[in-house]
């Protein structure tokens, strides 16, 4: 009978921690229910007693302070370090969104089932199919790439129909169009060209305009919105420099407040001597977004006890005496990039982004304006890329022949091509779930999840191309349709935040303090000045972050012994989605247990432990991709492609998410842990494989084939069927391909047995016909064919170099 009630009494705990009641309510369940199971047997008093002692423990405020929090609110206190005044503002920046509800460990499937991915309006949708278009036929990249710079006629049209205002409202001329439609259109010139996007891109993310709009003054908006949104003012914003990249929190430039002369009267202004570098449009700018370090020695901006205000950033006139903005850099693509400097350049106060009010206040100002080009632009030119690669890839490998067959259908080359055409998938899928999450605010957890794994994804993709289409890629000219991305992959890497950085520091570091239920709370209790007040709230957040532990600890066990088959799903899951939620469960479940087990252990030592921080937030990332493209799947008809493309990539999330943890456990500083976690997380072994050997066969194969996943990814793109294009002659021959059905396949299987009698085509074609192989209305079509198949292997040559 003891056993009996012993299981009893671990099913009554499992209940009241799986569901966390209040700890009033909890504690007389389980009161309650030990003292009911005494009935079943006697030896139930020696854990009754015991737990009756930790309940009144935990439910007397006075003594659970004495003995539990106030012990741990000093030992933390002296474990955790200082936070800086630029961390806490980094960390108090931007928003949260569904990233918080998989750092939780416990999803709430009921909104998610609410999240709608964004559509485009009719303004919107009317601009991608006419300005954009327009704008795509003007550009040439191999002409781009010979002038090192995009011709005037793109620059003037850039320029006449508002592609630098696309976040500005209308009131000031802009078009204030949603992140997705900046996104769209991003892509949709990306994949046109890289040098094209990127200028654009610039002004619609980190730049003048989205930090007027947002803490601008009256007066600054109606000078310089207007200008920014029909083009007449060029933008670029001075943030990085020779000694300051990623930690842009450390740039030496300095503005020191002081009276000088400005237009013939003496103002309270600021001298400012600064050099940036890497500046994207510098050459051309006719305005500048300046960030730098500002200090007040004399308390002129109002505040005699302030001196060090720390970053602020203002706006100037690139012509503005003592300026000097320096030649090109060269960034491998000829997009307009350069040095800026100035010393002792005196400018009023008033030309602080805000006015004087906002001084000291630009760092939260640019970690909030970070989302767009973390979130929206950079993602935005990796899913051009990758989709571009998944058409051009796939079409290739189609047409390409070697030992008598396409070059797609070894299966050496399908372990890259699967790859793309997942990655391609992908792509789409996390950008339309992350630009939904941007129309509500800027998270930065999630921005910084898109900007990593985009143009990580873009990297892989672009990669395998060139492996798959070789000495045709390598070859520059205007009939390489792949190199141009490739040369684009660093910028895309390095900018924005290097993706180092920004996978080891900045999506765990800043996902545990924004997207934790508690954490941050409970530092800035930790750092609060009047103690008995701090004590009393962290004693409450203790509690509750105890309780959420727990219940974390509770249900990985359960959905581990079950495979979370019996979790809750959204209510509109279908059978092929259901089981992939339920293991969202489960390793948001394992992801939660593994990130409090890391802060608990390690504290603020963890942020050091930069290799076991990257490995949780790649669990974290993976998990929001896999909602990504559950989310993205469920929005269509269901085909036997589309489930074929979301089953591969839900498989290399949880594979990659799965290895990650694995990695966390077995390189935990506490071996004991590490292995007791990875045994309740995986307690019947690996359960995520990789996609399989047929499971690569069959993407492999479904990328040369023109289905509706390929036409639903060219829809997102720019495509063209002119046989004199990059992009056009491979296209306009796959097409050629598709329209012969079999016949090509009849023919060359048929000339590769030596079936077919003589030296030239028409001969082997004539005889094809005279055996029945072909019928003669075939000839044409095939001559036509195999003229453009060849014409599309053919790399540029030139007279010099």
């Amino acid at each position: 009978m003891f056993l009996l009630a012993l299981v009893l009494f671990i099913a009554l705990l499992t209940f009241v921690l799986y569901y966390p009641l209040s700890l009033a309510l909890g504690s007389v369940v389980v009161v309650a229910g030990l003292f009911a199971l005494t009935f079943v047997s006697p030896w139930m008093w020696l854990l009754l007693l015991p737990a009756a002692a930790a309940v009144v423990v935990l439910n007397l405020t006075d003594v659970r302070r004495k003995l539990l929090s106030d012990p741990a609110y000093h030992f933390l206190q002296k474990a955790m370090p200082p936070m800086s005044v630029t961390e806490r503002e980094a960390m108090e920046a931007g928003t949260t969104w569904w990233e918080k509800d998989l750092f939780s460990g416990r999803p709430d499937w009921k909104k998610f089932v609410d999240i709608e991915l964004p559509q485009l309006s009719e303004k919107e949708q009317s601009f991608l199919d006419n300005e954009v278009d327009e704008l795509c036929s003007l550009i040439d990249e191999w002409q781009i790439f010979e002038d090192q710079d995009l011709s005037p006629a793109a620059w003037e049209y850039l320029k006449k129909k508002g592609f630098f205002g696309l976040i500005i409202p209308e009131e000031f001329g802009g078009r204030d169009f949603s992140p997705y439609a900046q996104s769209r259109i991003m892509s949709k010139i990306a994949s046109r060209s890289v040098t094209a996007a990127v200028t654009a891109m610039v002004p619609n993310s980190l730049g003048p305009g989205e930090l007027l709009m947002k803490y601008g003054t009256e007066e600054q908006k109606n000078r310089w919105l207007p200008g920014l949104a029909d083009g007449s003012e060029i933008p670029c914003f001075g943030l990085t420099g020779p000694e300051a990249g990623s930690d842009a929190g450390s740039i030496p430039d300095i503005g020191v407040v002081c009276k000088g002369e400005f237009e013939g009267q003496e103002v309270v202004g600021i001298r400012l001597t600064f050099s940036k570098r890497w500046i994207t449009l510098a050459p051309v700018a006719t305005v500048v977004g300046l960030a730098f370090k500002l200090h007040d020695p004399e308390g002129l901006l109002g505040d005699s006890d302030k001196s060090d205000y720390g970053i602020t950033c203002a706006l100037l006139p690139a012509d503005y005496p003592g300026i000097e903005i320096g030649r090109r850099h060269n960034p491998g693509s000829p997009f307009m990039n350069g040095p800026i400097k100035g010393e002792d350049v005196f400018v009023p106060a008033e030309w602080i982004i805000g006015g004087p009010a906002m001084a000291g206040k630009g760092w939260r100002m640019l970690i909030e304006c970070l989302g767009a080009g973390r979130g929206v632009s950079l993602p935005a030119l990796s899913t051009a890329s990758g989709e571009m690669s998944y058409l051009t890839v796939g079409a290739y490998s189609r047409i390409r022949r070697q030992f008598n067959m396409e070059v797609g259908k070894f299966e050496g080359v399908q372990e890259a091509t699967a790859e793309v055409a997942a990655n391609g998938y992908t792509l789409e899928a996390f950008r339309q779930l992350v630009t939904r999450g941007l129309d509500g605010g800027a998270p930065s957890v999630m921005t910084a999840m898109a900007k990593y794994h985009a143009t990580e994804m873009m990297r892989t993709s672009v990669n395998h191309a060139m492996d798959v289409v070789s000495g045709r890629a390598i070859q520059l000219g205007p009939r390489n349709f792949t190199a141009f991305a490739y040369r684009a992959l660093p910028v895309a890497i390095t900018v924005e935040g290097a993706n180092i950085l920004t996978r080891s520091l900045m999506i765990f570091g800043q996902g545990a303090m924004r997207c934790h239920p508690y954490l941050f709370d409970e530092v800035q209790t930790l750092q609060a000045e009047d103690e008995d007040k701090a004590k009393e709230a962290f004693d409450k957040l203790f509690m509750r972050h105890l309780g959420h532990v727990f219940s974390n600890i509770t249900r990985l066990k359960l959905f581990s012994f079950t495979c979370a088959r019996f979790s809750p799903t959204p209510v509109n899951a279908d059978d092929f989605s259901k089981v992939w939620y339920q293991r969202i469960n489960h390793m948001s479940a394992a992801f939660a247990v593994a990130a409090d087990v890391a802060l608990g252990v390690l504290g603020g030592d963890l942020k050091r432990r930069e290799l076991l921080s990257a490995r949780l937030g790649d669990v974290h990332s993976q998990l929001f991709i896999a909602c990504s493209i559950l989310k993205f799947h469920g929005a269509h008809p269901r085909t036997a492609e589309e489930d074929a493309h979301a089953e591969y990539a839900l498989k290399q999330a949880f594979h990659k998410a799965q290895t990650s943890l694995q990695a966390f456990y077995a390189n935990f500083p506490s071996k004991f842990l590490g292995w007791a976690f990875k045994f309740a997380t995986f307690l019947w072994g690996s359960p995520y494989k990789a996609p399989n050997d047929s499971d690569i066969r069959k993407l492999g194969g479904l990328i040369m084939e023109d289905t509706s996943v390929r036409k639903m990814l060219a829809g997102y793109v720019y495509m063209n069927h002119n046989p004199e294009d990059a992009v056009g002659r491979v296209e306009s021959t796959y097409q050629l391909l598709n329209d012969l059905g079999d016949v090509w396949h009849t023919f060359s299987r048929a000339q590769a047995k030596g079936e077919l009698e003589g030296d030239t085509l028409d001969e082997r074609l004539d005889d094809a016909v005279a055996k029945g192989v072909i019928e003669q209305a075939d000839v044409e079509p095939l001559k036509t064919y195999d003229a453009r198949r060849y014409d599309c292997l053919l790399t540029d040559n030139f007279d010099k170099l």
